[in-house]
């Protein structure tokens, strides 16, 4: 009788210190689970507030464009290396400052050539390449619209344009945190025409030289090898008044269609 009274409290032990594990290795098991999904949060809430500081793709109505030019390169090509916007245009085109700042850096490099850093309010540092000419140095203030140089091709450039960045924060040679400058100047395409000194809801934002070369050219057809499209105009009859073909000019223009609008400006040389 003693003997099974003690097996039964050998079994009852057995079976008690069994729960404890099992309860045990339950909690640790939900513990888990609630850690994993506090850094999860944790996490989403670091890249959602990240996210929040950034503009739609419909871009920021206070910044402008920075030069006249089409538009012959975009953010992410070249197998994701390419970590900025290429406006194509004519040596010497006014470049301007897309938003009022304080000019970081100002010099000649042997990739970006006449390069400029601009620093803005929210942690945005803009960076202009391959200019032909720099105007401002390092610790000048800058106002949107200001004249900062001209377009060029120096440095590692394989034709006239201007190679615009955008960093949040800072500007890094590895580039970690460069985003798309089109979140801040607006959706647009290859071979589409932009406008020095338009912001991104088409409305011009600041008095500037080249909007004043537009003004003035707005009476002339044709400036410098431009033509500035008139109401009524059609790719066919500029191209009759040009001795050109209409394939000639959509090609020179990086144009997919032949859907063209009043103040247009087409390459016609």
């Amino acid at each position: 009788m003693n003997h099974r009274t003690y097996r039964e409290e050998e079994s009852n032990d057995f079976k008690e210190e069994k729960g404890k594990k099992m309860r045990d290795y339950i909690r640790r098991f939900l513990i888990a689970i609630i850690m994993a999904l506090c850094v999860s949060l944790l996490f989403l809430g670091g890249k959602h507030s990240q996210a929040a500081g950034l503009p739609n793709s419909a871009g920021n109505p206070h910044w402008i464009w920075p030069s006249d030019g089409v538009v012959s390169d975009t953010f992410g090509t070249r197998m994701e290396k390419h970590k900025g916007i290429d406006i194509a245009g004519g040596i010497g085109a006014p470049i301007l400052a897309v938003e009022d700042g304080i000019v970081e850096k100002s010099y000649f490099s042997d990739t970006y050539g006449n390069v400029i850093f601009i620093k803005h309010p929210k942690n945005f540092v803009t960076v202009y390449a391959h200019l032909n000419k720099r105007s401002v140095q390092e610790g000048q203030k800058i106002k949107q619209g200001n004249v900062i140089g001209m377009m060029g091709k120096t440095g590692q450039a394989t034709g006239t344009h201007l190679h615009f960045e955008v960093h949040q924060m800072e500007w890094r040679y590895d580039k970690k945190y460069a985003i798309d400058p089109e979140k801040l100047l607006g959706k647009t395409e290859v071979g589409e025409f932009v406008r020095g000194g338009v912001a991104s809801n088409g409305v011009i934002a600041v008095s500037s030289p080249i909007r004043e070369q537009n003004q003035k050219a707005s009476a002339k057809p044709v400036i410098n090898g431009k033509y500035i499209v008139r109401q009524g105009d059609t790719l066919y009859s500029i191209a009759l008044k040009q001795n050109l073909t209409v394939a000639r000019i959509k090609e020179i223009n990086h144009l997919t269609s032949d859907l063209i609008v009043p103040k247009q400006v087409l390459l016609v040389k």
